[in-house]
């Protein structure tokens, strides 16, 4: 019998050299991502919250709603760490369930903002002409009133709801957003395999999900990550204004205001929330500056 000897399968050296391009680029990224001890700092501070939000009702000491009028405006104690509010309600445990409103307030809209603001900049971009014009104008006008102004409008129509903040954040973000995977855009799809693929008859639509989006993908990396600590100040802005999450939503921003009042007296019911939101804030933007410096090679090609 004679023995029949497959052939072995091709490699495509392409595929090849764009697997190793990806792997080497991802391992520049993390290498000068962790050489960075502020980015190391704001991430690890940013996962004990996200730890925090996942397991707050086993970490919380007490229930966040329970009214105890009998202690109220108590100072920190052993019992209560960080002291109580005007109802008696143990403010730690506020705080973290606090934490869970602010991540997903920061995460969501910006996720939402930024999905609506890359497609309208690569669609801007790569068509041009009445649709460049259109788009552009449109965002000229939402990037003309100041964010929060804007949302304050968009929550007084829409009622004061943690939802309807949802929605106004993720109007009021895209339009910085599409502005700059506009420019991204034009100087993509200048680029040679674009052109390569619009001569072998790639459709228009293809080119911009599979060539142009890719390519944008560094910058809006670091537009979210710089985005997310911006929702969370619009949030509790907003909360504290009175036009966003209502009580009894422990939400940080609500926690501030009905703490002002007590700044003299008690003054842990203001300061404690406006702690944690200072923390938080510091802890993205240290973050998403050490992912800005990381690309920052990448995104000047």
């Amino acid at each position: 019998m004679t023995s029949t000897i497959l052939p072995e399968p091709a490699i495509n050296p392409v595929e090849t050299l764009e697997e190793q391009e990806h792997e080497t680029f991802l391992s520049d990224v993390v290498h000068a991502f962790l050489q960075n001890r502020m980015a190391i700092a704001g991430l690890s501070m940013v996962l004990f919250l996200a730890f925090i939000a996942v397991f707050v009702p086993v970490l919380s000491p007490h229930d966040p709603y329970l009214v105890n009028l009998d202690h109220q405006l108590l100072p920190p104690s052993a019992k209560y760490w960080l002291g109580t509010d005007k109802f008696g309600r143990d403010l730690l445990t506020r705080i973290m369930y606090g934490t869970r409103i602010s991540l997903v307030i920061g995460l969501v809209p910006s996720l939402l903002s930024m999905a609506i603001g890359a497609v309208m900049g690569i669609v801007s971009g790569y068509y041009g002409g009445k649709t460049d014009f259109i788009i552009m104008r449109f965002a000229d006008v939402m990037i003309a009133f100041p964010s929060l102004l804007l949302a304050m409008v968009v929550m007084y129509t829409l009622g004061a709801s943690l939802f309807n903040i949802f929605i106004a954040l993720s109007l009021v973000g895209w339009a910085g957003t599409a502005r700059v995977v506009r420019s991204q855009t034009l100087s993509l799809k200048e680029k040679e395999f674009v052109e390569a693929a619009r001569a072998i008859g790639v459709k228009k639509r293809m080119i911009m999900i599979k060539h142009i989006l890719p390519n944008c993908l560094p910058v809006l990396i670091v537009l979210f990550s710089l985005r997310i600590p911006e929702a969370i100040m619009y949030e509790s802005s907003l909360s504290f204004l009175g036009v966003g999450a209502q009580p009894p939503t422990p939400s940080w921003g609500l926690l501030v205001s009905q703490g002002k009042e007590y700044l003299f007296s008690a003054p842990w019911v203001a300061i404690m929330p406006g702690i944690a939101i200072l923390i938080t804030v510091l802890a993205f933007n240290f973050m998403g500056d050490g992912i800005r410096d990381a690309l920052d090679p990448y995104m000047k090609d």
